[in-house]
């Protein structure tokens, strides 16, 4: 018990971002089983030139691993907590506003292929993600925006920073992911962009934010919350 209480004090921190994911999934779901008359169909004329490769599955789904992994390391190794207050508030801002969006603005994409042109395990795996995600709520892409903000998180992390395979593979990863989104027809050009610019914006905007709660800690005008 008493090792459960220790636990719980030492990362007393990880609670609200516990919580605010608690909150997004539920709001998520509403989203998602909610019945518009009308939803505004998102398209490029790009997303006409890319084509459906069902290989793209695998960094996708790598998305999931790489998001709770990075946040893991941040809640439990990272020793600047302004660095940790920063990601989390990133996400949250970013997501927020995909909810928002997705309910004053409901919008599908209609380019997920009918009949795949090959028949082996990654196509099979596509099938079940399309079975179990719908093409609605996709404006901008949270796959895009969570993965940027991870990789500035760790490329702004002065830890992760000296070992140079860290930073170098995220970018690779969140390449891949990103690539993924369109790859796999789950989001179209439209969307992928905007994800993009959210993630510039929402980083500057928390990096204005936090520029001065390091020396504020310092002084100790943050420890209580700590």
């Amino acid at each position: 018990m008493k090792t459960i209480k220790e636990f719980a004090l030492k990362y007393k921190h990880s609670l609200w971002i516990i919580s605010y994911m608690l909150f997004y999934l539920l709001g998520f779901y509403i989203l998602e089983h909610a019945e518009h008359r009308h939803y505004h169909v998102i398209h490029s004329w790009l997303d006409d030139k890319i084509p459906f490769c069902e290989y793209f599955i695998i960094p996708y789904l790598l998305w999931f691993f790489y998001i709770a992994v990075g946040l893991c390391w941040f809640i439990i190794k990272c020793r600047n907590r302004r660095e940790y207050y920063q990601l989390v508030s990133v996400l949250a801002i970013g997501m927020t506003i995909f909810l928002v969006v997705s309910c004053i603005y409901p919008n599908m994409q209609t380019l997920r292929p009918t009949v795949f042109a090959r028949d082996n395990v990654f196509t099979r795996m596509v099938q079940i993600l399309y079975q179990t995600d719908t093409p609605t709520n996709i404006l901008p892409s949270i796959h895009v925006f969570n993965s940027l903000a991870m990789f500035y998180a760790i490329c702004g992390n002065s830890e992760l920073r000296k070992k140079k395979a860290v930073p170098a593979g995220a970018g690779i990863l969140t390449l891949l992911i990103i690539l993924s989104t369109m790859f796999l027809k789950q989001h179209s050009v439209v969307d992928v962009s905007l994800g993009v610019l959210m993630s510039v914006a929402v980083q500057v905007f928390c990096q204005h934010l936090f520029q001065g709660e390091e020396e504020r800690y310092e002084k100790g005008y943050l420890r209580r919350i700590y």
